[in-house]
């Protein structure tokens, strides 16, 4: 009983951390205005890099990443239960952050900072290679990114680290839910290219 009581309070605590809406708050603060006005309407660097603004996407991007990695670092002590109940819980709350009726990121800046502070030699490495790899090839960053969250919880897994794998595989599941559009339009060919004008 008491340890599923932390495990709750590390999943709360990993959901306070990733519900912080960095995206809105850096644009806003930085004079870029309400980032969920312009483009997909989304709370995340790809969008806020539509303000024209590369500075405040680059600092949307690392603290997306970083929200859920530091209460990692800071709480869980390098013990696994924790460290995964926090994950689940900074990953969900940037997807669904209560504060602006559950309507988040699409989670792979967070994804990535899991990934540094729970299987950085496995996890990230797979998941940079990948992306590079599949960027260069197709030219679609989101199908990049989508393919790297397959390849990273493929490697966890092969490396042994099965519960490590387990969570990545369920927030892949959730990654490639909230990517639905993306997907829609990989399929009918309008997704938009990397370094595609308008």
């Amino acid at each position: 009983m008491a340890i599923a009581l932390l495990l709750l309070l590390n999943f709360a605590l990993g959901y306070v951390c990733g519900s912080i809406p960095f995206g809105l708050l850096i644009a806003k603060f930085g004079g870029a205005g309400d980032v969920r006005s312009i483009g997909s309407g989304n709370i995340g660097a790809t969008n806020v890099l539509r303000t024209g603004k590369k500075g405040l996407a680059a600092l949307t991007l690392l603290c997306d990443a970083l929200k859920g990695a530091i209460p990692i670092w800071l709480f869980a002590h390098g013990h696994v239960e924790p460290s995964i109940a926090i994950a689940a819980g900074a990953f969900i709350g940037h997807l669904f952050p209560v504060w602006l009726g559950f309507k988040g990121g699409k989670g792979i800046a967070t994804y990535v900072g899991l990934l540094l502070a729970l299987a950085w030699w496995q996890g990230f490495v797979a998941f940079a290679l990948t992306w590079l790899l599949a960027a260069a090839l197709f030219r679609y960053s989101s199908l990049a990114a989508l393919l790297a969250t397959i390849a990273a919880p493929c490697v966890i897994l092969w490396q042994g680290n099965t519960d490590v794998a387990l969570l990545f595989f369920a927030l892949t599941a959730l990654a490639w839910f909230m990517h639905r559009a993306n997907i829609s339009r990989l399929l009918n060919g309008s997704e938009g290219k990397i370094g595609a004008k308008g």
